[in-house]
């Protein structure tokens, strides 16, 4: 596939992604102002996706705005990924009672992935857009994912996962992650400070259960401080959240975790 055809099927999802965030109709014009793409670009890549039906023209007003069809693409997979509705639930039990951010992550290739999340209701608050994927090396969450590998895959997902970093600054040692790993299975929790997010501070635990053959943990962000002062009862809501959902979820597949042996 040649480099243009890769940029214009990313155009086609920015698109996409942009009516999600504003939900209302655009021209033309807008769309290539909002998404800085060329005039005539954005032409081409508009009559495309209406072509394919995946947006509609409204040659009255000349806006164009997303049919159902797009809406059709992904309406299986919270079926798909989450079956019975247990850890949507402790999401929300765990939201109700803390009313901060919370997520459920799972692994990407190195990445862990915000599969689905609940925003922070506090005044102050940080914000992760669902399915953001970011390095598994630098969040507790990906932390809790590691603990359940072996040391010699753990030693190959970090050096993978720095490769995958473009920022030298963001990379991380081994070593490191070692440590962060050698908690979370002494502890039976993650735990960090500045990360993802200067400022903000998050705890996460591992579920019952796995998601399309991949663990998964349940996590809760938010400022610093305030995550401070709360951590007992944060860790505890969290803690009683999986233990929840392994008592209501008969149909989990056990979470086998690696040797930590190396070699």
């Amino acid at each position: 596939m040649s480099s243009a055809q890769v940029k214009s099927a990313m155009r086609a999802f920015e698109v996409l992604e942009h009516f999600r965030l504003i939900q209302q109709p655009r021209t033309m014009s807008e769309l290539s102002a909002d998404l800085g793409y060329p005039l005539s670009s954005t032409t081409v890549l508009l009559k495309t996706l209406v072509t394919l039906g995946y947006l509609n023209y409204d040659r009255v007003r000349r806006v164009y705005f997303p049919t159902p069809k797009v809406t059709g693409l992904g309406d299986w997979v919270p079926r798909a990924l989450f079956g019975s509705a247990r850890l949507i639930d402790a999401m929300n039990d765990v939201h109700a009672q803390t009313q901060e951010g919370i997520f459920l992550g799972t692994r990407n290739d190195v990445y862990l992935q915000y599969l689905k999340t609940r925003q922070s209701i506090h005044a102050l608050r940080f914000y992760i857009e669902e399915g953001t994927v970011r390095p598994i090396t630098q969040s507790a969450a990906g932390w809790v994912l590691l603990s359940t590998m072996s040391d010699e895959r753990i030693e190959n997902m970090v050096r993978r996962a720095n490769i995958a970093t473009p920022d030298a600054a963001s990379r991380v040692q081994v070593s490191e992650i070692f440590r962060r790993v050698a908690e979370v299975r002494r502890c039976g929790y993650g735990w960090a400070e500045g990360l993802p997010f200067s400022g903000g501070a998050a705890i996460a635990v591992l579920m019952p259960g796995t998601i399309m053959e991949s663990p998964v943990t349940l996590g809760l962000g938010g400022v610093q401080e305030r995550v401070r002062q709360n951590f007992d009862s944060y860790l505890a809501a969290l803690q009683e959240a999986a233990r929840a959902a392994a008592v209501t979820g008969s149909d989990a597949t056990a979470i086998p975790v690696e040797s930590t042996r190396q070699g």
